[in-house]
């Protein structure tokens, strides 16, 4: 199962860490400095050409990434949660 963060980016749901909204959650000194760092050691992926919502950790084996997208972390949570409940049927 592949979620679409944009701009033709999908990834896998089960490399998924967490989803974060970016407005909220970059108040904090520590997500901002994590960023900050992942950017420095080239592991964002930046999948918006408009205004940034979200960003979204994932891991694949043992590589993590950081991709930012402009859908916001809502929508994001209902595309995985409606792919979830369609394969209950």
């Amino acid at each position: 199962m592949y979620i679409h963060l944009g701009q033709d980016t999908l990834v896998k749901k089960s490399d998924i860490i967490g989803i974060f909204d970016l407005d909220t959650a970059s108040v904090s000194k520590r997500t901002r400095d994590f960023l900050s760092r992942a950017e420095k050691e080239g592991r964002v992926v930046n999948v918006s050409f408009e205004l940034p919502k979200s960003f979204i950790v994932c891991q694949h084996k043992n590589e993590k990434k950081i991709y930012i997208s402009q859908i916001s972390s809502a929508t994001l949570l209902k595309r995985s949660e409606a792919d979830f409940e369609n394969s209950l049927y």
